[in-house]
């Protein structure tokens, strides 16, 4: 058999022929797809950028924190939801929006067709700041080369962020999330749609057909990207 590439049929027509001699199992070893491939190098990459950041000291947002939220979800997703810092909850679990406002883009990611473990989600710093306060400039200087390496790595089609704080991190000061809120802009070659923050959705739960009327802009960014 040796290299030969054998139709799904005739290997079929093995199996059953193996089977009839009294074999049960047999060592075979099949090619890798090509998406999975790309999926477990992505995968591997993240792996070792967290362990580049360890037990981060690097800012004084590790003074008070619990636990470090590095982000989560699909490492080869085509949409990307970048916020601003872990909050309470997110600092005790070490996980990325699993609080009440975690609950609100759980539901806003499922109305959009996916699954939360289908996108990927992450924060400007990795840290909580006191008090729930936004993360102060330094702070953001600081923790940004690891999002942007966590961009580089995913390589998602599109990317939505949540709230002025990320927005301002990946574009600079494009205006108030009002005023930008909805409108595609490019992030290193990358469309990427700013919208609400879910807590501010919280406070304000008139303003969500707003960040729906957001995401069907990324949507349609992302349909017409398909084969990407």
């Amino acid at each position: 058999m040796g290299g030969e590439v054998m139709e799904p049929s005739r290997l079929e027509t093995l199996f059953r022929y193996y089977a009839a001699l009294g074999f049960e199992r047999l060592a075979v070893r099949l090619p890798e797809r090509k998406g999975r491939g790309r999926r477990r190098g992505k995968e591997l990459s993240l792996d070792e950028l967290r362990r580049r950041i360890g037990d981060c000291r690097r800012c004084r947002l590790s003074e008070k924190r619990k636990r470090l939220v590095f982000g989560e979800g699909d490492p080869d997703a085509r949409l990307l939801f970048v916020g601003e810092a872990p909050g309470e909850e997110e600092d005790r679990q070490g996980r990325p929006f699993v609080g009440k406002a975690g609950e609100l883009l759980n539901r806003l990611i499922e109305k959009m067709g996916f699954k939360r473990e289908e996108v990927y989600i992450a924060n400007t710093v990795k840290c909580r700041p006191p008090g729930n306060r936004k993360p102060l400039e330094d702070e953001i200087r600081t923790c940004m080369p690891f999002l942007e390496r966590q961009i580089e790595i995913i390589a998602p089609a599109v990317i939505m962020t949540l709230g002025d704080v990320a927005t301002r991190a990946l574009l600079g000061d494009v205006g108030s999330i009002s005023r930008v809120r909805g409108k595609t802009f490019s992030y290193r070659g990358i469309p990427l749609v700013p919208t609400f923050h879910p807590s501010y959705l919280l406070r304000n739960p008139k303003s969500k057909w707003l960040t729906w009327s957001d995401a069907q802009v990324v949507l349609g960014l992302l349909s017409g990207k398909r084969g990407g």
